[in-house]
């Protein structure tokens, strides 16, 4: 995130690169930097001549480089976007005789989304000393629910720890698709809001009473009424809530719970670093440890397993979802 600020920033400033190759496996900072660059080099009337936008699908690198070697009109720079770039991976390298003496007054944008560009070769050699390469990595998801504070907190908005943990367990890792949820609260909310549980299942229509977070801290607990409470909700619920989701998250949750148990040092700071989990929920992990031994935790991770597999209808083909976990909490709260 801190790069893409330089990039964003470096632009505004005016100290722009000939190219700006944009790769990697998460697409909305690709996205991101190129609808920056398309909004903000050329005024409106210096666009239609002087910015075009072609297609990896539909072009070949020579294609490319013959209009990056355009010369602008009536405008310092011109501009050219290649969009998914990555359709062109056989031949991309062939750009690097361009990169080695680019058009100083072509700003030269090139998608390279899902793929990265070999890193020993010319190209990539090239690029990084006459423009920007930029990777785009994806968050892990644990990663998650901190990406969600940064980006409301630049936007002066704030949310609950709970909050942030139920948009990350229900929209999993898509940057875009948790942007587009985040920018619909803020057509709702008013600036300066603290974003609770409350204004999540008002508005997303993500339950905060029956959601992985709470199963987990109602498991934690051994809260039994609860998470049957809540399992019955999932079952009845399994579109959003499917149970391939739901497995998977509890491995993450006793796999920390294991990792938490083999810790010298159990103090706060210690373990929401061990674990990697906000300070906020790390009482309940200490409460969890305490309700389940290490031994439990292991056979709970190997049953775990069993069901995942389950969930993907491994000898379990007609076994309803609500059954199957059932079934795995009778294992877990044994």
């Amino acid at each position: 995130m801190d790069e893409v600020k330089q990039i964003v920033t470096d632009i505004k400033q005016k100290k722009l690169k000939p190219i700006y190759f944009l790769m990697g496996d998460e697409p909305y900072y690709i996205d991101r930097i190129t609808e920056f660059i398309e909004e903000s080099i050329l005024t409106e009337e210096e666009k239609g001549f002087n910015q075009m936008v072609l297609y990896g699908r539909d072009v070949a690198v020579d294609d490319i480089v013959s209009n990056a070697k355009r010369f602008p009109m009536m405008a310092e720079h011109q501009v050219v976007i290649v969009k998914e770039a990555q359709h062109l991976s056989r031949t991309i390298e062939n750009l690097a005789a361009y990169a080695e003496n680019p058009q100083l007054s072509t700003i030269l944008v090139v998608n390279y989304k899902y793929k990265t560009i070999d890193k020993r070769k010319k190209l990539y050699k090239t690029l990084k000393k006459s423009g920007v390469v930029f990777e785009s990595k994806k968050l892990y998801d644990n990663q998650i629910s901190d990406w969600i504070r940064r980006v409301l907190s630049g936007q002066n908005y704030s949310i609950t720890p709970k909050a942030a943990q139920m948009l990350a367990e229900f929209l999993g890792t898509d940057l875009s698709k948790i942007s587009n949820e985040l920018n619909k609260l803020k057509l709702l909310l008013p600036e300066g809001t603290q974003i609770t549980p409350e204004h999540i299942e008002e508005n997303i229509g993500i339950s905060k009473d029956y959601n992985n977070f709470e199963l987990h801290k109602a498991i934690g607990e051994r809260n039994s009424e609860k998470v049957f409470r809540i399992v019955k909700y999932f079952g009845e619920n399994p579109k959003d809530n499917p149970m391939i989701v739901t497995v998977s998250l509890l491995y993450t949750y006793f796999s920390r719970l294991l990792k938490l148990h083999g810790l010298n040092d159990k103090s706060a700071r210690s373990v929401a670093s061990a674990l990697k989990v906000n300070p906020y929920f790390v009482n309940e992990y200490i409460v969890a440890a305490r309700n389940f031994p290490m031994r439990k935790v292991s056979a709970i991770i190997a049953d775990l397993r069993t069901f995942d597999g389950k969930s993907k209808g491994v000898g379990a083909n007609a076994i309803p979802q609500g059954d199957l976990l059932n079934e795995l909490m009778v294992r877990i709260l044994n």
